[in-house]
């Protein structure tokens, strides 16, 4: 029986305060979360970005924010062109050190298949952070394109995809994350509902969370027997509720040929 047809006595709710032993989540720090904001946002920019701008854009003193890139700069993470800065060559680097995508069992043409069987928006979603960004997407459906083109980060109790991720990491990881969320206590009660029956499937049928007009269905990525992503199915709650069915069947059909 899938959550959305249990009543809420069929399903185990864990509730806060969660149980002492549960890991929390890790602390943030402040000067890692600046350096972080300050790549992303020069790497969004189509332009090399000024000192004063990307201070501006991660809201923090000029001052300090000109310390950070020039620490960025030696290491190869910015470049400086005329006082402006854009992507150095170090993240590329890394990316070649590791020698393969975080996420390479899915390809972009296996999205298309499902957009073609389905009708509808197709996202692959990965949590980074704390936040699930659209690594990659397809789309038959420009209402919801937006959604995936510009890569933005989504809090992961408000999307099926971040629901999927989440239904594969460790109890503990997750009562972290839902203690640190920021989603109202609704959501988080609805999550730790389907909880059970996500982790058994691995799968997440129109949770009805997200809140810009689109549901989803989702089913998680595995990778040697952990969850690495998931791949959505995004439309109109409307339209999620009437081809549900059909969409999960095809989503549990085409994970056989990514889970490795």
């Amino acid at each position: 029986m899938s959550p959305q047809h249990a009543s809420s006595d069929e399903l185990v709710v864990h509730r806060f305060p969660f149980p002492e032993e549960a890991n929390t989540g890790r602390p943030r720090h402040r000067t890692v979360d600046r350096i972080a904001d300050i790549l992303e946002h020069v790497a969004r920019s189509p332009q090399p970005q000024g000192l004063t701008d990307i201070a501006k854009a991660i809201g923090a003193p000029v001052s300090s924010t000109q310390s950070l890139v020039n620490g960025l700069v030696a290491a190869g993470y910015l470049e400086e062109t005329n006082k402006a800065f854009r992507m150095g060559l170090a993240p590329y680097l890394l990316s070649t050190l590791a020698g393969s995508r975080p996420v390479d069992q899915v390809t972009h043409e296996m999205l298309e298949a499902i957009v073609e069987e389905t009708g509808y928006i197709v996202v692959l979603a990965a949590l980074v952070g704390d936040n699930v960004y659209y690594l990659d997407y397809a789309c038959s459906d420009p209402k919801f394109e937006y959604l995936a083109q510009n890569r933005l980060q989504r809090p992961p109790l408000e999307t099926s995809a971040g629901w999927a991720i989440l239904s594969g990491l460790g109890d503990d990881q997750v009562w972290g994350i839902l203690a640190a969320s920021k989603s109202s206590q609704e959501t988080i009660n609805k999550f730790q509902r389907w909880y059970p029956h996500m982790k058994e499937t691995g799968e997440c049928i129109a949770p009805g969370v997200a809140l810009n007009g689109a549901d989803g269905v989702a089913v998680a990525v595995e990778k040697q027997g952990t969850v690495v992503a998931s791949v959505s199915v995004i439309a109109s709650p409307e339209e999620i509720e009437k081809d549900s069915e059909t969409i999960i069947e095809v989503l549990r059909r085409h994970r056989k040929k990514w889970n490795r």
